[in-house]
């Protein structure tokens, strides 16, 4: 059975996702706040977290930081703020999905039931495989990944995609593509979670993410993986 944490200040709303969501099998424990979110989260370890954007004590966009900090739980976060802008700072911040209120109660069902589809997919069991290229190192089984002789720490998402991208090495691989491998035929964002997804792995893999030698971007396309120089976790010293 999986664990929901509904971060919702509105009762009456907060009620009724709960009761949908215990009929479809899941138990739910609900915040009312951010800062009671974060103590739950840590607290009750749950499968998904519901996420309301504005929140007393602590807005959603905070809860969502700090929680992408200390776990990689999926996050989908609900908000009546429609601005593009709204949205791809929740993406930005480490979200798996963003609604838009008021939201059809059957389509927040549907991504709740892809997002832990997902979740369970990637748990399976797979052949372990290490993918190495110049001086970073991928191992599929532990999946952990080390640059030069440094461990470094990567979400499930910048994990697989990166994982993807290494399989294909020199091909160009669509947005749609990589979202389809990834995220699921089923992901209901759009391919702008690539682009973040792929600046975050720049951030921590690249010597320099303004000028990326290892994960390049392909344009009208989407992003190849190519091998550089041999790395490490820090930049080269002068």
């Amino acid at each position: 059975m999986t664990t929901i944490l509904l971060v919702e200040d509105e009762a009456i709303l907060a009620e009724t996702l709960r009761y949908n969501l215990e009929r479809e099998g899941h138990t739910v424990v609900i915040a009312g706040d951010g800062a009671q979110a974060l103590e739950l989260a840590r607290r009750e370890h749950p499968d998904l977290v519901l996420l309301d954007v504005m929140l007393p004590r602590l807005d959603g966009f905070s809860v969502c930081r700090i929680l992408r900090g200390e776990s990689g739980v999926p996050i989908i976060m609900l908000s009546a703020r429609q601005d593009e802008v709204d949205r791809i700072a929740g993406l930005e911040l480490g979200a798996d999905d963003y609604v838009v209120k008021p939201f059809s109660l059957g389509e927040l069902l549907a991504r709740v039931r892809a997002i832990l589809r997902r979740g369970q997919l990637e748990g399976s069991t797979v052949p372990r495989e290490v993918l190495q290229s110049g001086g970073l190192k991928v191992d599929t089984g532990s999946r952990r990944v080390w640059c030069g002789s440094e461990e470094v720490a990567l979400s499930a998402k910048e994990f697989d995609l990166l994982t993807c991208l290494m399989r294909h090495q020199g091909m160009a691989l669509s947005r749609d593509l990589l979202l389809q491998r990834v995220w699921g035929y089923d992901f209901m964002g759009d391919s702008r979670t690539v682009d973040v997804h792929i600046r975050w792995l720049r951030e921590k893999l690249e010597h320099d993410p303004g000028q990326p030698q290892l994960l390049t971007t392909v344009r009208g396309i989407g992003y190849r993986f190519q091998e550089a120089a041999p790395l490490s976790a820090s930049p080269p010293q002068p």
